[in-house]
């Protein structure tokens, strides 16, 4: 029986070593395992991403960082800033990461799959297009995104972010893109600085930039009434053709690098709020990516809920 909801995954993923570093291997781990553990993995159609292409990466990124993380990992690794590690293993775990988040994008958009989500490390809303940043090599998402936009793939796409830090990467990508709405919930002031709600990009692509600055401590119900609202009023009469999502676990409320009280109904609750959208203007069309999160006790149950609010797995049957 054919499954509706893809997972992309590679092992490489658990090769990009960080050591002791809180975004690390074990991450992926224990997403994995939970969903194996409960039956889940068993409704979902396990795929083997490809890597991107140097073509994919230069969209959004300067051949100069490119060359930068390429010759770091061959060189055995080092800090490409101060938060953000880099191994041996690690090009080639950022290559296929953009490539399941390309992959994921795609299947979905072919019609294979209905909804897809790419379990990716290291993860990449904050890499920009000379920098690797806050945990980030490449931008997973905006690699993906462009590539649909450049290939005339999709006119419309709507790129939604729950991580609590700004997507200061994916902003950049598309400051100036009218084909591609982003919207950022993020904790504010916070890492990295950026996300103010007035900057909404420039020119044609005035008001496709929507950030919603939150303050730590926000409860769950004013944080979901705010997506409700931003979704409702400036998403929906965009009409995207197709969801990425930034799905960050670090809201939850036991995140050592969080500030905001989400339990995991509310992730169930963001999700179906995200589900809704998507069955209304794009025949349910999400894919999800694997930002933040660090809690490896409670995301994997974070990760249910919300997919189960998607109704990308039935977690009850």
């Amino acid at each position: 029986m054919a499954k509706d909801t893809a997972l992309f995954f590679h092992t490489a993923f658990l090769e990009h070593d960080t050591g002791r570093h809180i975004e690390c291997a074990a991450r992926l781990s224990v997403l994995i395992d939970c969903l194996a553990s409960s039956g889940l993995v068993g409704q979902i159609e396990e795929v083997t991403p490809s890597p991107a292409a140097l073509e994919d990466l230069l969209r959004v990124h300067s051949a100069r960082l490119i060359e930068y993380v390429r010759s770091l990992a061959a060189s055995g690794g080092g800090q490409a800033d101060p938060d953000t590690v880099v191994s041996k293993g690690s090009w080639k775990a950022a290559l296929l990461a953009a490539g399941a988040a390309i992959g994921a994008a795609e299947a979905v958009l072919d019609g294979r799959f209905r909804q897809a989500l790419a379990l990716v490390r290291p993860p990449g809303h904050h890499a920009t297009r000379d920098a690797a940043m806050g945990f980030c090599l490449f931008n997973n998402i905006a690699v993906a995104a462009a590539r649909l936009v450049d290939r005339a793939r999709a006119g419309k796409i709507a790129v939604l972010d729950f991580d609590i830090h700004h997507g200061n990467g994916t902003q950049e990508a598309f400051y100036n893109e009218p084909r591609v709405l982003y919207v950022s919930f993020h904790r504010h002031p916070f890492y990295p600085g950026t996300g103010r709600a007035d900057e909404t990009g420039t020119a044609a692509a005035r008001g496709a930039n929507i950030n919603m600055p939150i303050a730590a401590g926000t409860p769950p119900q004013e944080y979901l009434a705010g997506w409700q609202e931003v979704l409702d009023k400036k998403v929906r009469p965009y009409h995207p053709e197709i969801i990425l999502v930034s799905a960050g676990f670090d809201i939850y409320r036991y995140d050592p690098l969080g500030g905001l009280g989400f339990e995991t109904d509310d992730f169930h609750a963001l999700g179906a709020l995200i589900g809704a959208l998507a069955n209304d203007t794009c025949g349910g069309r999400i894919v999800s990516v694997l930002e933040g999160g660090y809690n490896l006790e409670g995301m994997p149950h974070c990760l249910e809920a919300y997919l189960a609010g998607t109704d990308a797995l039935d977690v009850g049957r």
